[in-house]
């Protein structure tokens, strides 16, 4: 089974896992939120490899500063430490704000993949519907966690997304994938940091541990 096969695998175990979740308590939903967390992290990561592979030197050039990512305006905390301070509904509010901001634009990655000029497109392709399938499932399991804390603050930050087309030619359209990718990566590493806080948090571990 190939490296690919094997993230795929687990990725729609972990889905699977969402399916049926009357009577699973928090520690069982954050556990396994934040597994599929982190492979999403693992999957953008391995998708920003892939473009790696065949990139052209001026797209280093082109490619816009993190500071342009359309979530950089959310407040969040810059490290473990920080998020260590936040109550915990706060920071599923962060989460389920950053997820929901990434709807719209995985869905244009999604329709522009197939067309990238880039050699590995196909694998990049198949791995961008993952990514879109499985952050749909990461936040109707966050919604299950948000219940199941039974807080009385759904204070979820808008976060829109006004582009519709990732520009006319192929250099830019590709310089604009990976950028969007990159912000996405950014972000999926966030979401993942503050579910284990939380997880660590409802497992009742001392902050040093966490």
């Amino acid at each position: 089974m190939t490296q690919g096969s094997r993230l795929y695998f687990a990725v729609t175990v972990l889905m699977c896992a969402f399916v049926s979740i009357n009577g699973v308590g928090l520690n069982d939903l954050l556990e396994r939120a934040s597994q599929l967390s982190d492979k999403l992290h693992s999957l953008s990561t391995s998708l920003t490899n892939d473009l790696d592979s065949h990139f052209p030197p001026v797209g280093r050039v082109m490619m816009p500063r993190p500071s342009m990512c359309h979530t950089s305006s959310l407040q969040i905390p810059n490290d473990k430490d920080q998020a260590l301070k936040i109550p915990e509904d706060e920071l599923l509010s962060l989460a389920r704000s950053l997820l929901l901001a990434w709807s719209d634009p995985l869905a244009l990655l999604s329709s522009e993949a197939s067309s990238l000029a880039h050699p590995e497109r196909n694998t990049i392709n198949s791995k961008t519907k993952e990514l879109q399938d499985n952050i749909n499932s990461l936040g109707a399991g966050l919604e299950h966690v948000f219940h199941k804390m039974g807080s009385s603050s759904d204070n979820l930050s808008s976060l829109p997304f006004y582009t519709n087309s990732l520009g006319q030619d192929k250099t830019s359209r590709l310089v604009n994938f990976h950028f969007l990718l990159s912000c996405f990566r950014r972000d999926s590493h966030k979401i993942d940091s503050f579910l284990k806080v939380l997880r660590c948090r409802a497992a009742k571990k001392r902050p040093e541990m966490c």
